[in-house]
């Protein structure tokens, strides 16, 4: 028997594309969240907690679906998200 661990990549990328991450805001002032749903079960649970929190302290929130959680988002659905707010929370959940 051997210690060895092997990992496995799920995405069948040969070679991962190496993205630069882009800049976080300093906080959410001014604004606009969007929220998204991928479709997982209880992930809307998550996101309507964190909905009512940020709206409670003033901060616009745009929620999104996603229509399956097994694939990819439609280009349209992530064209619309770009453009309608300022950065995006994905909603995962089991």
């Amino acid at each position: 028997m051997t210690d060895k661990t092997i990992m496995l990549d799920p995405t069948s990328e040969q070679t991962p594309a190496r993205r630069q991450l882009l800049p976080r805001p300093e906080n959410l002032a001014g604004l606009t969240v969007g929220l998204l749903d991928i479709s997982k079960p209880r992930g809307d649970v998550f996101l309507d907690q964190l909905d009512k929190l940020l709206r409670g302290k003033g901060i616009a929130v745009k929620r999104y679906a996603k229509p399956t959680f097994t694939r990819v988002a439609p280009v349209d659905l992530k064209q619309r998200i770009a453009g309608e707010v300022d950065v995006v929370v994905e909603g995962l959940a089991d």
